[in-house]
């Protein structure tokens, strides 16, 4: 077995969510489910098949997301993972949907931070292990840090 580690590349105003699925019909539902819960979203999603021509599946309402996300899932290639690339939506506005999903099994991150994919390949396929989202943290949050994060999310509109 051979551990690799594939960077999600994405412009730095995506937002995506990397997960495990286990049936074709996936690609289709998330479709659904990201214009049924938030209908102004851009998207781009793909699928890796993990069985017969073991294709990876596109989607979406907007032409580069699809791209994005076909090109990221082909450098993943881990059966049965999906990635969603999106713009004008936060992850937390579909991810109930997302999950919902029957196929859906399990989702490594939802996130707008740089992610790196921890994969482990054989000579029978590839698998995720992890996601690397984000930097190391830092230390605790101090007062100072509480109040900027209460301004920072009543400034883009998450609490009154």
């Amino acid at each position: 077995m051979e551990l690799k580690l594939v960077k999600i590349e994405k412009p730095a105003d995506c937002n995506t969510i990397l997960g495990q699925s286990h049936f074709i019909k996936t690609i289709e539902d998330i479709h659904e489910a990201m214009v049924g819960s938030c209908p102004s979203v851009k998207f781009g999603a793909a699928f890796c098949e993990s069985s017969g021509p073991c294709l990876v599946r596109v989607t979406g309402n907007d032409e580069e997301l699809k791209q994005l996300a076909s090109k990221n899932a082909s450098n993943i290639a881990a059966g049965h993972s999906f990635i969603i690339f999106m713009k004008n939506a936060y992850p937390l506005n579909v991810l109930n949907a997302i999950k919902s999903i029957p196929e859906v099994c399990s989702i490594y991150c939802a996130t707008a931070n740089d992610a790196e994919v921890v994969i482990a390949e054989s000579e029978q396929g590839r698998g995720i292990l992890g996601v690397i989202d984000g930097l190391k943290s830092k230390g605790v949050e101090k007062p100072e840090d509480v109040r900027k994060r209460k301004e920072f999310l009543r400034q883009i509109g998450y609490k009154l």
